[in-house]
């Protein structure tokens, strides 16, 4: 089976797993240090991301307190915005830099940017693919080499999903940033001497979905060499 496989170990997870932790490193120090220098404008990340949306006409879009650490985001199923504790109530750079974020993909779905939409459109295929390929791969080399070969390649299709969402999540995420930028500064919710730590925030935030995405390349690349390997 492929867990013990020593290339699948050296090749697809360790990478996949020191990327993802030098992601969350990168994120867990800029977001620590940003949330402990105060915002000028005095305003919470719940503030901000009012101002934001209602400048943009978004006024029937509720910002809503939730639990949990950086579990903020934006449902484009519910047209809402839920902030972590931290972010909701917090008047630091990281704060309303998070939360401006959030209110970008609001601003994404009101102006129907074409890759947000294909990220919802891809949500549900995703969810099943994610949920499927291992047990896949595993029911599999349970009914042996006859059958391995045809659920390797069901497999690849169920990685080729996942890797397809993470692609265009990059841009979407990145784009979500620049636009809290731009609402923030031309808002005046952060001054200029403010910017490098918004930025800084929200940078390090989007390593985490390249690591993502490096991850879901790696897996398709290793179950592709795979498939060629049990057809041959």
């Amino acid at each position: 089976m492929f867990f013990f496989d020593p290339s699948y170990i050296l090749f697809v997870f360790l990478p996949g797993l020191l990327i993802g932790i030098w992601a969350q490193m990168k994120l867990r120090h800029a977001y620590g240090k940003y949330s402990q220098v105060p915002v000028d404008s005095g305003m919470t990340g719940a503030e901000a991301a009012r101002k934001i949306l209602d400048h943009a006409g978004l006024a029937d879009v509720p910002v809503a307190e939730i639990s949990g650490r950086l579990s903020d985001h934006y449902d484009p199923t519910k047209r809402a915005l839920f902030l972590s504790s931290d972010i909701f109530n917090g008047q630091t750079i990281a704060a309303v830099g998070v939360a401006a974020h959030e209110a970008g993909h609001a601003l994404q779905h009101q102006g129907a940017y074409a890759l947000f939409r294909a990220r919802m459109a891809l949500v549900p295929a995703t969810q099943f693919a994610s949920s499927a390929c291992f047990g896949i791969l595993f029911l599999g080399w349970i009914l042996g080499s006859a059958f391995f070969s045809k659920f390797v390649l069901i497999a690849v299709a169920l990685f080729t999903v996942i890797t397809l969402f993470q692609l265009v999540t990059l841009p979407v995420e990145y784009d979500a940033s620049r636009r809290a930028k731009e609402q923030l500064f031309r808002l005046g919710l952060v001054h200029e001497h403010e910017r490098a730590g918004v930025s800084k925030v929200l940078d390090a935030a989007a390593l985490t979905y390249v690591a993502a995405l490096v991850s879901a390349v790696l897996e398709l690349l290793y179950f592709i060499m795979l498939a060629r390997g049990s057809r041959s």
